[in-house]
């Protein structure tokens, strides 16, 4: 999962500052998910699924479809 992340983020030419911000944490935080030294809350990953535009379980590993799931209608 932790590799996942660094690679969504280097693929997309952002550094850890970036998304530390997104994620309004400091930029050690970010290195310390990143390295797997700190896990990532719910509201974490769902904020990272929707920036990168995929689903939680491809960013935890779960799937390799990229495609995030259709929103529910409730």
């Amino acid at each position: 999962m932790y590799n996942r992340l660094r690679d969504m983020r280097e693929d997309r030419d952002l550094n850890q500052t970036a998304l530390a911000k997104l994620l309004g944490v400091h930029q050690t935080t970010y290195s310390n998910y990143e390295l797997g030294k700190l896990s990532l809350t719910a509201e974490v990953l769902i904020t990272l699924a929707n920036y990168y535009g995929t689903s939680v379980d491809y960013l935890l590993g779960l799937t390799d479809e990229t495609k995030p799931y259709p929103k529910s209608g409730k």
